[in-house]
């Protein structure tokens, strides 16, 4: 087995036997999800989410059952088990020290408040992506998984009062952004630096596989700037934990405005992407902003880390 002189795995190595290691668990945690699901709700249950048939009485648990337990509950068991018994480092690999500035987390919420209009300008180059003739099938592909995907969460995320706003708040946003912070920020991007040996080479590439483990075709580029700036947020503080808290405002923002848009409290549908109308100069006041508010969060995350 390949290893480097230290008697560590290579990068390389590492990056498989992760890889390998979700699949294993997603596919062991999808088969116990099924299983629960048709001892709960009947095998047509599971025909039915099979065919996109969400009529049945219970559908939306069945769906919440199949989330947590075959996808979220294997993301957070995966990291754990690479870092504490594959690689043995558990502190290096998921990033879970409070030891940083509290500064930088008032400066995550404002950065995640600022780029909204760029998250919105890079949402609406990524909808008018138009593939050549010769590929139309893939696009068409891509345009279905992308609806049946926006079917699902919308199942989900179908909310009647503030008690299911709240448990959509902390599985949607905090649970989900724990999970995915640890994957991709703790131990994959740890992987890449390991790898590459730069700390931006990491963070793209990191943020790209983020982007496409989604399979969201048509929103890949505003969850990539996502992925990059969680990416930032992780390697200038050495924590996971900033990372987890602006994904957790992604997401619970974004569970929030669908219940408000659903109880008609606010008029624009949170898929619309058109609240800045289309403002260049919103759009460029966006990008500027968040690159100074990144030089802060990496002044003061590095003025810590070098004080005495």
């Amino acid at each position: 087995m390949t290893a480097t002189p230290s008697g560590r795995l290579h990068p390389s190595v590492q990056f498989l036997i992760l890889v390998s290691l979700i699949i294993g668990v997603v596919l062991v945690g999808n088969v116990i999800a099924l299983a629960l699901v048709t001892a709960l709700y009947g095998l047509e249950m599971v025909m039915g989410i099979a065919q996109l048939d969400f009529s049945k009485p219970g559908a939306a648990g069945a769906l919440w059952v199949l989330q947590i337990v075959g996808t979220t509950l294997p993301l957070l068991i995966t990291p754990l088990l690479f870092a504490k018994v594959i690689v043995k480092q558990t502190d290096e690999y998921l990033k879970p020290s409070f030891k940083f500035p509290w500064q930088l987390l008032l400066l995550v919420f404002c950065v995640m408040l600022v780029s909204s209009p760029l998250i919105e300008f890079l949402g609406a180059i990524n909808k008018r992506m138009v593939l050549p003739e010769y590929l139309k099938a893939v696009q068409d592909w891509m345009r279905e998984s992308e609806d049946k995907a926006q079917q699902l969460l919308g199942i989900l995320l179908k909310m009647d009062s503030i008690w299911s706003v709240i448990v959509n708040v902390l599985a949607i946003g905090l649970l989900t952004a724990i999970v995915e912070e640890l994957t991709f920020r703790g131990c994959l991007q740890t992987i890449f630096f390991k790898w590459f040996g730069n700390v931006h080479v990491a963070v793209w590439v990191t943020g790209i596989l983020f982007s496409a483990f989604h399979l969201e075709f048509f929103g890949f580029l505003p969850r990539l700037l996502l992925g990059v700036l969680f990416g930032y947020f992780t390697a200038w503080s050495g924590s996971v934990w900033p990372a987890i808290w602006a994904h957790f405002l992604n997401n619970g923002t974004a569970v929030v405005a669908y219940y408000l848009y659903q109880r008609k409290v606010i008029k624009v549908d949170p898929n619309a992407n058109q609240i800045f109308q289309n403002s260049t100069y919103v759009y460029v006041f966006s990008f500027i902003i968040v690159l100074f508010l990144l030089y802060v969060y990496h002044y003061v995350a590095k003025k810590r880390s070098t004080a005495p």
